[in-house]
This record gives structure tokens, C-alpha cells and sequence, in this order.
């Protein structure tokens, strides 16, 4: 029960994040956000504010942002024929209802003969026992109630993200990756204050016989640099010697103020099945108020470097065990849920920078394939016509989808069925 619970919290709080972002740029650009929902299926609750409906649905996991626009209207669920209930104020329409779980005060019965909710903004049918047809305009912010009791404002085009500057399109979109590397950063620092103290690039302890002792590193040496690279952090020391077991290795050092150069070979040491580099040196810890914050910097831009290497590895060499979907994320979840509230929020950064990085990438269907099609556009200028974006984002979800569910049945056999 506590991985579960973990899991909900710990999945939820970095997609609804990373929704908020959107929902956030695209407010303060005039689109209209229709729904804010927290969780997944069915409706349970749902309030109206601002012109946002938010939602909370059965299924605890993620949640999403609606937006006006293409997407969202192209599915009318209005079509001629069909019974609503239409509330009239001074002759404009300002509630539809096509659900039959809720009912309108003062509504009238009509049977739909036209309606135009994006350019026109009317209603044309026959209301009960009236032969006469008549049309009503339908005011710009009317709220219609779907068939499932959700209760969201209309959709005009000029609330629509495709009405949106193109500079406020891309940043609506760009949105939700940023505010998951916000959160990382965020949390990586309220780690690092959690912590008695944080590593420096200062050595403190040579173990005996280590190739640092035989290098001659001591006591109070600081790494500035591993072959020619700069080192600013000791988990930026330790991911560049790791992979360079049995290598000769340059480390430059300062000692008294004083530049020192020497070359020496990390000891091969396996750790979960792999053989790392180390060269027997431990960490100074500092608690200063900026080496923390520091720290949490550091830890961001280390994890969207190693990601940046993972999914270059991933396109040199295609592999389903090398991607992890929800029941990955759920067994990695389970075991850090036992190991304190300290890996728990570790793993959470991680894990926020990975739905950040892995968003922005130029596939149709992620937020990077819409930047792309932005990017297009600018190059262009004009948009992207719609049936050429409406093709190319439907064969991005098919794929998309067709790779979550191998991936889900690969993690199935890796760790339940092996």
C-alpha cells in the first residue's frame, strides 16, 4: 500500500506540474483553458472558476489540461437532431445542457435544427411546442454541460491556441517541460537543505593505497579538472570517472593556491553488475547557505545531461529494456518508497526532469513535436496547414501509442513474468 500511495503522489504531483504550466502560459495568453482535471476517467467533483472548470477524477494518476482550440472542438458534441435544454437570459443563450444527469433551472426543451458555438455563436432548432424555427445568439462566455455532467465554457475561436501569437503558442508549449525542471531544481535544493551538508570538490579522506593515494592526491586538494574538463561538483567528478575503469585518467588539482597536475588509473570496482572507476577519495562536506543552493543547480543540470546521453544512447542503439513506462515507474517507485522521504524526493526530481526532457522531443504527438511544427511555422510565415498538422500529430500519437503499450508489455515481462 505505501508504494502505491507513493506512486500516486509521487506521478501525480510531476504531471500535474508539468500540466500547470500550460494551463498557466495559456491563461495569461487569452486561451480559454475549459478544464483543469486532477486524475484520470470518470468525473467525481467539479468546480467552476475564472472560466476554468476544474476537475477530479476516479483514477488518482496524472491529470490534464483542456485547451480551446482544434483538438478540442473538432468533435462536435451538438449535431441537428438532437434534444437539448437551452437557459435564455435578455434572448441570449448563457447554459446548454446534453447531459440527462443534470438538470437546468428554468431551461427550455429545444430540438436542434443548426448551431455555430465557434464563428456564428448561435443555436438554431424548434423549442418545445413551438413549430416555429428559431435562432438564438449564444453569449460568448454560456456554459455548456457535456454528456457526462461536465460543465465547461463554449469555445469561440478567438479563445481558441491557434488565435494565440505564435511567440505565446510556443511558450505555452514550452510551458509544462519548464516548469518540471522548476520542480527539479526546487526539489534538489530542498534536498540539499535536508542534508547535514553537501559534497565540494575538496578531497577529504585518501583511502590507503587507493591510485589517488599513489597519485599523491591529500587531504584538502581541490579538483578543478578530469582530462581537460572542468569539474564543478563532485557528482560531475564522480559520473566522469566512473566510466573510466583501468583508463589513465589527467586530474588537475590546486594545492595552497598552487595548479598540480597528475595521471593516474581507477580501480575497476563492480557495483550492480557493471564495473565502475574509482579512485579511493572521499567528499569535504560544506552546509554554507550558496554551495547548497548550488548543489541543487548542480544536481538539475547533471540529470538533464545524463538524460540527454540516454536518449542519445537510445537512438544509436534501439532498445524496449533501455525505455520504461508506468509499471517501470511504478517498481522503481516501490523500492525507493522504502528507503526514506530523502530517496523519495530524489527520485521524484529525477524523475520530473525525465518527463521534462523526454517532452521535448521532436516527435508529433510530445510537446517537442509541437515546438517543431512552431518552429515551422516561423520559418514559413504562415501557419501550418491544418490537415497537414492534423496528419502528422495523428501518425506521432499512433506511434507513440503503439511504443507505450510495447514498452508496458515489456517492463510486464521484465519484472513480473521474467
Amino acid at each position: 500500500m505505501t508504494a502505491i500511495i507513493t506512486f500516486i503522489i509521487v506521478f501525480g504531483v510531476i504531471v500535474i506540474v508539468h500540466e500547470f504550466g500550460h494551463f498557466y502560459f495559456a491563461k495569461k495568453s487569452g486561451v480559454r483553458v475549459r478544464e483543469f482535471a486532477i486524475g484520470m476517467g470518470p468525473k467525481v467533483l467539479q468546480t467552476q472558476r475564472h472560466g476554468t472548470t476544474y476537475t477530479w477524477r476516479i483514477l488518482p494518476v496524472g491529470g490534464y489540461v483542456r485547451m480551446a482550440g482544434r483538438g478540442d472542438t473538432d468533435n462536435d458534441p451538438i449535431q441537428p437532431g438532437m434534444s437539448v435544454t437551452v437557459v435564455v437570459t435578455d434572448d441570449v443563450v448563457t447554459k446548454i445542457n446534453l447531459s440527462e444527469q443534470e438538470e437546468l433551472v428554468g431551461g427550455q426543451t429545444m430540438t436542434v435544427n443548426q448551431v455555430d458555438l465557434i464563428d456564428g455563436m448561435f443555436i438554431e432548432g424548434y423549442l418545445a411546442n413551438d413549430n416555429q424555427l428559431v435562432r438564438l445568439t449564444v453569449d460568448h462566455d454560456a456554459s455548456i454541460i457535456e454528456p457526462d455532467g461536465t460543465m465547461v465554457l463554449v469555445a469561440p475561436r478567438d479563445t481558441h491556441i491557434e488565435s494565440a501569437k505564435l511567440w505565446q503558442r510556443a511558450l505555452i508549449n514550452f510551458a509544462g517541460p519548464l516548469n518540471n525542471f522548476i520542480l527539479t531544481l526546487i526539489l534538489f535544493i530542498g534536498l540539499a537543505f535536508s542534508l547535514p551538508g553537501v559534497s565540494t570538490t575538496t578531497v577529504d579522506q585518501v583511502n590507503k593505497d587507493s591510485p589517488a593515494a599513489l597519485a599523491g592526491l591529500k587531504h584538502n586538494d581541490e579538483i578543478t579538472a578530469i582530462n581537460g574538463e572542468r569539474i564543478h561538483s563532485w557528482q560531475k567528478m564522480q559520473n566522469t570517472i566512473q566510466p573510466l575503469a583501468n583508463q589513465k585518467v589527467n586530474i588537475t588539482y590546486e594545492r595552497n593556491g598552487k595548479a598540480h597536475h597528475v595521471t593516474l588509473k581507477p580501480k575497476g570496482v563492480k557495483n550492480g553488475g557493471m564495473v565502475i572507476g574509482q579512485v579511493g577519495v572521499t567528499s569535504k562536506q560544506t552546509n554554507a547557505l550558496t554551495a547548497r543552493i548550488r548543489y541543487g543547480f548542480q544536481m538539475t543540470s547533471q540529470s538533464m545531461t545524463q538524460i540527454f546521453r540516454a536518449i542519445k544512447n537510445l537512438v544509436q542503439g534501439f532498445s524496449l529494456n533501455k525505455l520504461g513506462g508506468p509499471v517501470a515507474i511504478y517498481k522503481n517507485t516501490s523500492e525507493v518508497s522504502h528507503m526514506g522521504i530523502l530517496a523519495i524526493v530524489s527520485f521524484m526530481a529525477w524523475l520530473s526532469v525525465n518527463l521534462g526532457m523526454m517532452n521535448l522531443l521532436p516527435i508529433p504527438g510530445l510537446d517537442g513535436g509541437k515546438l517543431l511544427l512552431n518552429a515551422v511555422e516561423a520559418i514559413i510565415r504562415r501557419p501550418v496547414p491544418e490537415k497537414a498538422e492534423l496528419a502528422v500529430t495523428l501518425v506521432g500519437v499512433g506511434l507513440l501509442f503503439v511504443l507505450m503499450i510495447a514498452v508496458t508489455g515489456n517492463d510486464i515481462l521484465r519484472y513480473f513474468i521474467k
